[in-house]
């Protein structure tokens, strides 16, 4: 009896310091994936997904790319955007995403412009926690989400070192219709943006069938920017309606060079 009660003893001893100690491991260990995150805002919260690449680790700096969704993922659920465009990629092929990307929502009703100032919170909070490279901060959407880096992308140029808008245009006055309360009119014309936009790397994507925002939106865009002196991309998928997303984040090609730009 003395000796089960001893074994017994000594066995809830180990399990004790074995749990410890797995539980310091894990506390040290960086998680990865797709991490649920939280931004206290007015007494509530804001959700918002960050995804760190399975091979993080802090003694190198990483690249950070900021993706803004579109219309038909805004909610609050604070998950709805990490399932469509870049986080679809991921999924499907994370080797290409040597990267950390923060993946915020719009809420309901809303454009974009009622998220830049907590997505820079977000940003702030990212670089705390993680080790990012500064020079290498970048931005990406579709849609609506395109829009929002044609308006947004050129007044936070001492940020983001290359825009990536995928079937958007830089007319915000066209937003006007998902967000009737919006206070787009802050960012100017886009013949106000387009000397900014001017002086950052971007590569612009659509598709020659999108029935819903016009290949001529983003057409436009660059045919602008490069009068101007711009250093811009255009790639146009013949195929493709709406939803060039999947061909622009699905290429090899397109991510590296999202990844390969950073401030000089």
């Amino acid at each position: 009896m003395h000796v089960c009660q001893t074994t017994l003893i000594i066995a809830l001893g180990m399990v004790s310091t074995i749990a410890g100690a797995g539980d310091t491991a894990m506390n040290n260990a960086p998680t990865t994936g797709f991490i649920n995150k939280t931004l206290a805002k007015d007494g509530a919260v804001v959700r918002y997904v960050l995804y760190v690449p399975r091979g993080y680790d802090a003694a190198q700096e990483w690249p950070l790319v900021v993706f803004l969704h579109g219309a038909g993922e805004r909610g609050a659920d604070g998950l709805l955007q990490s399932d469509v465009g870049i986080g679809r990629a991921i999924r499907r092929n994370p080797e290409r995403f040597p990267c950390l990307v923060l993946m915020p929502q719009c809420p309901l009703e809303k454009f974009w412009d009622v998220m830049f100032d907590d997505i820079e919170k977000m940003m702030e909070v990212t670089r705390k926690d993680y080790r990012i490279d500064p020079a290498r901060i970048t931005l990406t959407g579709l849609s609506m989400g395109g829009y929002g880096t044609w308006i947004w992308g050129p007044n936070k140029l001492d940020v983001f070192a290359a825009l990536m808008p995928i079937c958007g245009g830089g007319d915000a006055r066209d937003m006007k219709h998902l967000a009737p309360d919006s206070s787009v009119d802050q960012f100017g014309t886009v013949e106000d943006r387009v000397p900014k936009l001017a002086t950052v790397p971007i590569w612009a994507f659509h598709g020659k069938k999108d029935d819903v925002v016009p290949p001529f939106r983003t057409q436009q865009m660059v045919k602008k920017v490069r009068e101007a002196g711009g250093d811009v991309k255009y790639t146009e998928f013949p195929e493709d309606g709406h939803n060039s997303w999947d061909s622009a984040y699905g290429d090899p090609e397109t991510i590296a060079w999202l990844l390969s730009q950073h401030h000089k």
